[in-house]
């Protein structure tokens, strides 16, 4: 499984949030809210048009765990589809199996999700699905497979997140260790800091 296993906390004080969702980065920002490095806190170099355009892209890359192939896979696909190129991306993304799991609350980040999603411990429809990259369908029924409902990990997972999904193209039913995607999310849903456009542009270059 590829993935990225450096520093986090770096990422985030680089981009001045917390891009991971993991209580100790909060944490950290309080503190260091500032790039790492020697002169992290008094650097005040200019950025440049493509560095804002970079950071867009590396921060929504990172923000769902990928690789630079595999993000750049993903803007091609959503370039092909009809409709806004900067939307079709963000929904292709939330359509992850990995991200799926993340939203309903199985997991407390998407690298937890994407371990589960891994481990086999996750089944659509009834099926037992392991590729992380799988895009979810509405109307996909995405569970906890039932041998791995005792296991401590999604188990604290379940505990340390929301009863109910706040999301409203997903519904979740903690007890029964499932949930639904109900549709394509509305971009305007979508909890997000990046802007997608620059994103689209720095491609298009």
């Amino acid at each position: 499984m590829a993935r990225y296993t450096g520093p986090k906390a770096k990422l985030c004080r680089r981009f001045g949030e917390n891009i991971f969702g993991t209580a100790k980065y909060d944490r950290i920002l309080t503190k260091r809210n500032f790039p790492a490095g020697q002169h992290g806190k008094s650097f005040r170099r200019k950025v440049s048009d493509y560095g804002m355009h970079l950071k867009e892209k590396q921060k929504l890359r990172l923000i769902y765990c990928l690789l630079e192939k595999q993000f750049h896979n993903y803007f091609v696909k959503a370039e092909k589809m009809s409709g806004v190129t900067g939307d079709n991306l963000l929904q292709l993304l939330e359509r992850r199996l990995d991200n799926v799991v993340y939203r309903l609350g199985f997991a407390v980040t998407r690298m937890q999700a994407r371990q589960f999603v891994n481990h086999g411990h996750i089944s659509v429809n009834g099926n037992k699905v392991d590729i992380p990259s799988y895009l979810v369908k509405p109307g996909d029924i995405i569970a906890v497979r039932e041998k791995s409902r005792s296991n401590k990990m999604i188990l604290d997972a379940m505990e340390r997140t929301e009863t109910t999904s706040p999301y409203s193209w997903l519904s979740v039913n903690k007890e029964q260790a499932n949930g639904q995607f109900l549709s394509i999310p509305v971009v305007s849903d979508i909890p997000s800091t990046v802007d997608v456009r620059l994103i689209v542009e720095f491609y298009s270059k």
